[in-house]
């Protein structure tokens, strides 16, 4: 369960976590509290409001769980993209000592092939790191003059580029990409 909850979005996760503790405060209140301070409660007066409450509160739960623990199906989420192409190519050009991306207005989510190409005059390669990226996370290590491609799905989110051969991205091989 705690691995569903780590792929929804944060206003879903605190839409289900308002619906739940709703109905677990209820829960408590009317088996821990209300007995306490009301002997005979419900009673008589108060069983068919206590039962409708219950039934109300679990239908809601019921109701944020099928609603919300859905994410919107891929092409639901590019609704509006215009003519946004399922899968986009971005090329990435290394030198001694900088990763340099084309300049993108906006990047929106979705798969994305990376094609990586060392113009310098020592090897490179490129590691992806981001908060929601899947596939490959790094390319081999590519010959100057040569290129490599790396595949991944990116979501809304920061991803840092970098060169991971000895210190160069200490030296400045380092870049980011904003998605959504």
């Amino acid at each position: 369960m705690l691995v569903l909850a780590a792929g929804l979005a944060t206003a879903n996760k605190i839409g289900i976590a308002a619906v739940a503790a709703v109905f677990i405060t209820f829960a408590l209140v009317s088996s821990f509290v209300a007995p306490r301070r009301w002997p005979d409660f419900p009673g008589r007066q108060g069983l068919s409001v206590f039962m409708l409450a219950s039934f109300a509160l679990f239908g809601a739960m019921l109701t944020a769980i099928v609603t919300l623990a859905v994410e919107p199906a891929e092409g639901e989420a590019h609704a509006g993209a215009g003519t946004e192409a399922a899968h986009q190519t971005i090329d990435v050009r290394e030198t001694e000592f900088k990763i340099t991306l084309p300049s993108l207005s906006e990047v929106r989510q979705g798969k994305y092939t990376f094609v990586v190409r060392n113009e310098g005059k020592t090897q490179h390669d490129v590691v992806l790191e981001g908060p929601h990226a899947t596939g490959k996370s790094r390319t081999p290590i590519i010959q100057p003059g040569a290129e490599a491609k790396l595949e991944a799905a990116l979501s809304t989110g920061t991803y840092t580029l970098y060169c991971s051969v000895d210190d160069h991205r200490k030296l400045g091989m380092v870049t980011k990409l904003v998605v959504g």
